[in-house]
């Protein structure tokens, strides 16, 4: 099975911490696809550095845990006619070094979660109205091993992921004209995960780029609803 460039799944699609890693990849991927893209990243600075060359990239910088802005995403989705694909990329790791579960600070769980869980439902429901109206809807919600795997010090980001892929299986039953996907992209080359493995040299992830084909081919087949893995896809697209 080989993935076909050439399909456009989504007109207009909003991505999430966008400024860097697998979120300014993907958005880089999206936007050469043709899709117009709202991209959203807390760093102004970074944001419209990493997407000013970037035709059909529109920086929407700010914060998704802030209503305001949530609601300002809505707003830009709505001006360009519509919105066909919601990506929930901007996650919070928490403490670095990462604590274990008996020690960690709860302010900073509690942030976790917020960035992670809460604001991704709250900017769905906001989006659910304009998905809807797409005749090829979908939302995409970054998985990660840590949510299903017991790892040590992983407990916060773990726990939030776990309860983002929840949130994902539900809304997928709840809303079946749409697809839902949480998906595990694995191992990156990031700045979130180095913080998780600070002083470390982890030169031996793949970049961000390179889990992009597993989330397209999900776009472009449709797929049912469901938790995948980029490694699993990947290895049907090679």
């Amino acid at each position: 099975m080989t993935h076909d460039p050439a399909i456009v799944a989504a007109n207009t699609a909003i991505v999430t911490g966008a400024g860097q890693g697998f979120g300014l990849a993907l958005a880089t991927a999206l936007a050469a696809r043709g899709t117009t893209v709202i991209a959203t990243g807390r760093d102004t600075g970074r944001l419209r550095a990493a997407t000013a060359a970037l035709p059909g990239v529109v920086a929407v910088p700010g914060d998704v845990t802030d209503p305001a802005h949530r609601a300002e995403l809505v707003a830009a989705a709505r001006r360009l006619g519509g919105l066909d694909l919601l990506v929930h990329n901007a996650g919070e790791l928490g403490p670095s070094p990462l604590p274990p579960l008996a020690g960690y600070p709860l302010d900073a769980l509690r942030g976790v979660l917020e960035t992670t869980v809460l604001a991704p439902l709250a900017l769905t429901q906001l989006a659910l109205p304009l998905l809807r109206e797409s005749t090829a809807a979908t939302i995409l919600t970054l998985s990660s091993d840590a949510a299903v795997e017991a790892y040590p010090g992983w407990g916060g980001y773990g726990c939030a992921k776990a309860a983002l892929d929840h949130l994902a299986a539900v809304l997928a039953v709840e809303e079946p004209d749409l697809r839902v996907h949480a998906v595990d992209p694995g191992d990156m080359r990031t700045a979130m995960h180095q913080r998780a493995f600070p002083g470390e040299d982890i030169s031996d992830r793949p970049e961000p780029h390179t889990a992009v084909p597993a989330f397209l081919r999900l776009l472009d087949e449709r797929p049912p609803s469901g938790r995948y893995r980029a490694a699993d896809l990947a290895a049907v697209l090679s």
